[in-house]
């Protein structure tokens, strides 16, 4: 386990330098096993990424100056070569110029074989102070644009960093420090107030609060006890904590969300493959707008302009950029998307269809109200009920029992129990008899309800109870509605978005959460393959669906959706079925990254638009001759600037550089609902 913990941080340190834009040319790999599923590593192509480093620094100084000196004709003792051009160009244009040659090797066209050409040709017809000046401005250009697009890859750096490297745990009755990488599950680790907590967790023994803002984005600190959970990634704040480790490295929720940024700098939605053909064939556009050009006017200034203005590295990066930036911000808000490709899909989506338990509701059974006969106390109904249920296995007399604890009831032992299935509990408790269980069970035991007993409670399961023959009262026992999900529903509708409700509960319980929430679409008493079949049908009807669920009676509908969601508490099977998981259940954060989803497109079409149009232009007045080589130079870099700035602003903003600081984007899990 050790063993693997390392190999797990190793792998998220190494995979952080992943390159994050696209070749046009790619080895593909199917990452998912239905067919409306397409993820794809890439192993060779066009890197975007130049770190500026001293060297890059002297490369950009050397050509500056050279250009400078070709100006002002400061040395050129060959009257039809510049030798400080030549010069300068050697240097500053050896990466262009390698790429340029790799890219031939491999028959792809990018911009920077068609800039190798326009500076080759500028140089030709003896301008070297343009072909100079073109070579600084992609030196540049490529320097500002590694640096825009490493500001994801810091981000997931940063995020693995915040864990502390070292951990004091308590083994075979002493307490060592170890490295973080030799953490196992089920270790007692030791933090110390202002401790970073490094697994996901319970706490065996203290009392602390501790600053859960880096997680759930909860602006107040959280109380710990012994039993309370601990998430990676919080910050121990007043007491000293014993945690036991239940998940470490890759499986805490603070390293999914590691792996989910990881996974975008991968991952290559078909926009991306889209943008990666659109800037081969504007290179080909523009090399055979040069040649028709020349063709027509002769002028060999018209036609390298032509060639120079024409720029597609604003779709090429900026596109991978965007879709960095929308899976990080989503993963900030707690929602781990598992590709490109799903990222894209949730921009499209029109329907989201929702399942109930577990989904809309917490799946847990909660007393709702207590209802007592006249002439009995609430207190006396609660004390009778929860004594009967106490060696009860069924969930409502669990939920009695738990109720009646938070009330501080004591729950008294009884001395004869017995349960009828389908009917109730008749316990001997103190010497008297008590029933617990539904009206049938009531009248089997000649307890007359002489009155209905209201308890405004709608849709929840009614638990009668009775002492000695005579009625206390009823409890109304009832699945909660995520208190988030009524403005979850209420965002999709504003949204445009369709919202269905898919149960295999009642109708009439399905009625009840639906009207409560405004869902107007309710289909109930679902089996799976009745799911199954309905997100086909809706499929069928050309809708993007995302379906929603937590059950392993979702899985079938989680796969068969275009996009599936599964709650972070849900089941594994779920989980694995789903393209997207929200870690913290929330649903109001599900709303969110359909924002983001949908943003991310927006952009992704804008710089689409602007490349075709900026070109189109650009190689009309170039064509014309209104363009010089030098100006055709600079409107291709700032417009490629442009862009991939526009692509940037979808990057989640920087996480908190000081040990307890809050970034201004949580990451959103919610840590009462993950169930270590």
């Amino acid at each position: 386990m050790a063993d693997q913990t390392k190999r797990d941080r190793a792998s998220l340190a190494d995979q952080a330098e992943v390159r994050t834009t696209a070749p046009a040319a790619l080895n593909e790999n199917t990452h998912r096993h239905d067919s409306h599923d397409h993820d794809h590593d890439d192993e060779d192509g066009h890197d975007h990424e130049h770190p500026f480093e001293r060297q890059e620094a002297l490369r950009i100084g050397f050509v500056a100056v050279a250009a400078a000196l070709v100006w002002f004709k400061v040395w050129e003792p060959i009257p039809t070569i510049s030798v400080i051009g030549v010069v300068g160009l050697l240097v500053g244009g050896w990466p262009i110029l390698k790429e340029a040659f790799e890219n031939v090797l491999q028959r792809r066209m990018t911009m920077e074989l068609s800039m190798t050409i326009a500076i080759v040709a500028a140089a030709a017809i003896g301008e070297f102070f343009t072909a100079l000046v073109i070579t600084l401005f992609v030196l540049v250009a490529e320097v500002l644009e590694g640096l825009t697009v490493g500001r994801g890859r810091k981000a997931i750096r940063d995020l693995l960093e915040f864990l502390p490297s070292e951990v004091s745990v308590r083994r075979t009755g002493s307490i060592r420090t170890i490295s973080a990488a030799e953490l196992n599950i089920g270790d007692a680790i030791l933090v110390a107030p202002g401790g970073r907590i490094p697994v996901d967790g319970a706490v065996l023994s203290g009392n602390s609060f501790v600053d859960e803002s880096r997680i759930t984005g909860e602006s107040m600190p959280v109380e710990k006890i012994e039993g309370a959970a601990v998430f990676a990634g919080s910050i121990n704040q007043s007491g000293a904590l014993e945690v036991r480790a239940e998940r470490i490295g890759r499986d805490t929720s603070y390293g999914k969300i590691i792996e989910a940024v990881e996974r975008a700098e991968r991952s290559r939605a078909p926009v991306q493959r889209l943008a990666d053909r659109m800037a081969g064939y504007l290179v080909y556009f523009a090399l055979g707008s040069a040649v028709l050009t020349y063709l027509i006017t002769q002028n060999i200034y018209s036609t390298i302009s032509v060639i120079i203005v024409a720029g597609a590295c604003g779709i090429a990066a900026g596109t991978p950029l965007a879709i960095l930036g929308g899976i990080g911000r989503s993963a900030r808000l707690g929602a781990i998307i598992k590709g490109g490709v799903h990222l894209e899909t949730l921009g499209k989506v029109d329907t989201v269809v929702l399942d109930k338990t577990g989904t809309l509701t917490f799946g847990r059974p909660e007393v709702q109200a207590v209802v007592a006969a006249p002439g009995v106390s609430a207190e006396d109904l609660l004390d009778a009920a929860a004594a009967a249920e106490l060696r009860s296995e069924h969930p409502l007399g669990k939920a009695i029992i738990t109720h009646a604890k938070a009330q501080g009831r004591p729950v008294a032992e009884p001395e004869h129990f017995a349960y009828t299935p389908g009917r109730g509990i008749a316990a001997r408790v103190t010497g008297s008899m008590i029933l617990v269980g539904n009206q049938a069970w009531m009248r089997d035991n000649g307890v007359a309800i002489t009155a209905p007993l209201n308890l405004g409670v709608e849709a929840a399961s009614e638990v009668y109870v009775a002492r000695d023959g005579v009625l206390l009262g009823a409890i109304a026992v009832a699945d909660t509605v995520r208190p988030e999900a009524k403005r979850a529903i209420e965002s999709l509708t504003a949204l445009g978005i369709r919202t269905l409700l898919l149960t295999g509960d009642a109708l009439p319980v399905a009625q009840a959460v639906g009207r409560s929430l405004g869902i107007k679409e309710i289909e109930a008493g679902l089996l799976p393959e009745d799911k199954l079949a309905r997100i086909q049908a809706l499929i069928q009807q050309k809708r993007t669906v995302a379906m929603v669920g937590d059950g392993v009676n979702d899985a079938p509908a989680l796969a068969e959706a275009s996009v599936g969601i599964a709650m972070g508490s849900g089941t594994d099977v779920a989980q694995e079925s789903a393209d997207v998981v929200l870690l913290g259940n929330d649903l109001v954060r599900l709303v969110e990254t359909l924002k983001v989803a949908r943003r991310t497109r927006r952009i992704i079409w804008q710089n689409f638009a602007g490349t075709l149009a900026i070109d189109a232009i650009g190689i009309g007045l170039a064509a014309v001759g209104v363009l010089n080589p030098l100006m055709a130079a600079f409107i291709h870099v700032a417009s490629e600037m442009a862009f991939i700035l526009n692509s940037a602003r979808l990057l989640p903003r920087k996480v908190g550089a000081e040990e307890g600081k809050a970034p201004s984007t949580p990451l959103g899990v919610q840590p009462a609902a993950v169930h270590p």
